[in-house]
């Protein structure tokens, strides 16, 4: 290990990995963080830089989209160059991405910089785990992940209220500008508390046609489901990216079994654990965010309350998740993680079951109960099944691991607020259609037919999210503990 800085005294000390983790802690706030504030400011970007509200999206869509599609090539750069590199060039980069968002004068270079700034947050995230996983010994990885995953929670949870008060008492550049200190911050964090990598006497090459087909077949996928509802289904666009996309990730798949130096090792998704953790994971997020994408609707057009109000109901979903992440961690490392992320889907059934009759007058303390069982599901699965899948994954494959968990992840979030919205639209206006009303006459619909029509979609998505959490409990179950391969306690640490 290169000496020069930190010394490899303290990076070897068996207490350093709490210095790894509080500089991954600084980065995963970071990039959490700006997932959720920047949706607040959406209205008041539109109105600044007067735009028509399909270009002010994009200032969302290009950030997902960039950060979907290269989450398992960051991983495996980091896998060949060196996880501590990579973690330290995403502070840099964000840290620069988000200086440049507070300085845009056009949309146009406020979606550039915000790409730039997923770069950045892609090559934090890609690596997080991966750093977390190799720093802890295996009695001590589930506790680990679970302060990260609460420390993320806390960010998300709290990004529109800071967000709010940053736009109100400051102006919208402040939501980025926020962000500077915290990537400087994290920078010398990650220079003096990430150990230098050590390299590889034999370096991988990199998979560039693989890279390519992934990035564009991926980002065709997301682009049709994230568009199909607006442009419609059976448009041709649409349908084009649909048939692009599949056309591209076969030919990845056919490439990725070819080549001699895969970009993603399709091997790993021969161990269970790796793929249905990584799947299940994927179904997690799909409930969590419809979930958090219907409610808000609900809460303001059945219940009546206004946007205030909404956001103090919602928030208890991911403060529940902070509050038992932590220890869920903790109970997996001392019985393995499948009796957990059963639980976990479990639970989350339970809340979706109760969901589907909330009916128009709700009982405010039995719907934050409901929510909050939903957050306390999501706490006990997530760490422990972030740790399941990091564990079966052999220690040169930890980056692009890390990259895969983190975009089912987002492939989950952007699936699930898609898919519900059109289960939800669909069934609601075939409802309307069926009492005599067009869609386009949605503002003269009766207040009680309108707020029918919405009960009538509401409570099918929650039975989908009530069969999609069974079956992630189901391919829970089937799992089967297998003991950490990577670090065992008191080995020295090794970030390459």
């Amino acid at each position: 290990m290169d000496s020069r800085f930190p010394h490899p005294y303290f990076t070897s000390h068996p207490k350093w990995r709490w210095f790894i983790l509080a500089t991954v802690l600084v980065g995963a706030t970071m990039s959490a963080l700006d997932v959720s504030i920047v949706n607040v400011a959406l209205p008041t970007l539109q109105g600044d830089f007067k735009v028509n509200l399909a270009v002010i999206e994009w200032v969302a869509m290009a950030y997902m989209l960039t950060l979907t599609i290269f989450l398992p090539l960051f991983g495996r750069l980091a896998d060949i160059f060196g996880r501590s590199k990579m973690y330290n060039t995403g502070f840099v980069v964000f840290t620069i991405g988000s200086a440049l968002c507070g300085l845009a004068t056009s949309a146009g270079f406020l979606i550039g910089a915000r790409i730039l700034q997923a770069v950045g947050a892609g090559l934090l995230q890609a690596n997080s785990v991966a750093l977390i996983t190799q720093a802890f010994p295996a009695n001590e990885r589930g506790r680990a992940i679970g302060i990260q995953g609460a420390v993320q929670a806390i960010a998300m949870s709290v990004g529109p209220f800071v967000g709010g008060i940053l736009i109100s008492a400051v102006s919208w550049r402040a939501i980025f500008y926020v962000n500077v200190p915290i990537g400087i911050v994290g920078t010398f964090a990650a220079l003096y508390c990430l150990p230098t990598a050590v390299k590889s006497a034999q370096r991988e090459k990199i998979d560039y046609l693989g890279t390519a087909l992934f990035a564009t077949g991926l980002a065709f996928l997301v682009l049709a489901v994230n568009e199909g509802e607006t442009i419609g289904w059976t448009a041709p666009i649409i349908l084009t990216y649909f048939a692009l996309a599949a056309v591209l990730l076969t030919a990845f798949i056919i490439t990725e079994m070819r080549v001699e130096h895969p970009m993603i090792d399709l091997s790993l998704f021969k161990r269970y654990a790796f793929s249905a953790g990584n799947f299940t994971g994927l179904l997690s997020y799909y409930v969590l965010f419809a979930v958090l994408f219907l409610m808000p609707f609900y809460l303001e057009k059945i219940a009546g309350y206004n946007p205030a109000v909404t956001g103090s109901i919602l928030t208890p979903i991911p403060l529940a998740m902070a509050i038992v992440a932590p220890f869920a961690g903790h109970i997996s490392d001392k019985y393995g993680s499948r009796i957990m992320t059963s639980w976990g889907m479990a639970v989350c059934a339970l809340a979706t079951l109760l969901l589907i009759f909330t009916g128009r007058s709700p009982n405010m303390v039995v719907l934050v109960t409901e929510l909050v069982v939903l957050g306390i599901g999501m706490g006990l699965f997530t760490p422990p099944n972030n740790s399941a899948i990091m564990g079966s994954a052999p220690r040169e494959r930890l980056g692009v691991a890390g990259g895969i968990l983190n975009m089912m992840r987002a492939l989950g979030l952007i699936f699930g607020v898609d898919i519900s919205g059109v289960i939800f639209t669909g069934i609601e206006h075939r409802y309307l259609l069926d009492h005599g009303y067009k869609v386009t006459q949605f503002k003269d619909v009766p207040v009680l037919i309108r707020k029918e029509a919405f009960l009538h979609g509401f409570a099918p998505v929650m039975v989908t999210l009530l069969v999609i959490n069974i079956v992630a409990a189901v391919l829970s179950v089937a799992k089967k503990d297998v003991p950490h391969e990577h670090v065992e306690h008191g080995e020295p640490i090794d970030l390459m």
